[in-house]
């Protein structure tokens, strides 16, 4: 696998087709665990977001991925931004909109109005990774890509002591930046 990322990351577009099988597996986990936190009766399946990605990484020009925790928080990476674009287009279609406060914790329940939770979480964590790239970072592979402490360490190149400050403090830069006070 380590050999296929590597000649992924220079260039060689064949070795992704022959990573995919290897791989497929697991970016459906992510996909389900993304996808589970969708409000009810959402319209994009397990498939489509792992068949969105594909086609997004295909897309890629240059990439730096080394190990399957690199590749996977690229994969984490781009199914964010799938769901949010799809928020997005959702909002865009609706009259009003306006955005919704969120409540942002491991277990995060989502509400009807997910799209509107989904941009708003995002537009937060664009603005803590202009703060502050590592913490965006250790929030997209834990919240986002589904990564323990120890595998967003490894990702990272940091200790797991250090993922777990920075998940505390990005929780509650977060909140803030959505107009939460607390936790709930």
């Amino acid at each position: 696998m380590t050999g296929l990322l590597l000649a992924w990351s220079q260039g060689d577009r064949a070795a992704l087709d022959r990573l995919m099988p290897m791989i497929y597996r697991e970016l459906r986990r992510l996909a389900h665990n993304y996808l589970g936190r969708e409000r009810a009766g959402h319209t994009l399946q397990t498939t489509a977001l792992v068949n969105e990605v594909y086609l997004r990484l295909i897309d890629v020009r240059r990439v730096s991925v080394q190990d399957r925790a690199q590749f996977f928080a690229l994969a984490a990476q781009l199914m964010r931004r799938v769901l949010v674009d799809f928020a997005r287009e959702r909002l865009a279609q609706k009259r009003g909109g306006g955005a919704a406060q969120v409540s942002f914790d491991e277990a995060f329940i989502f509400s009807p109005e997910r799209s509107a939770e989904l941009v708003a979480l995002n537009d937060a964590l664009d603005a803590l990774s202009a703060v502050d790239r590592r913490k965006s970072e250790v929030v997209e592979l834990r919240f986002f890509g589904g990564l323990s402490v120890e595998e967003t360490a490894a990702s990272l190149g940091v200790s797991p002591d250090t993922v777990r400050r920075d998940w505390k403090f990005a929780k509650v830069w977060l909140l803030r930046a959505m107009g939460q006070e607390s936790l709930s």
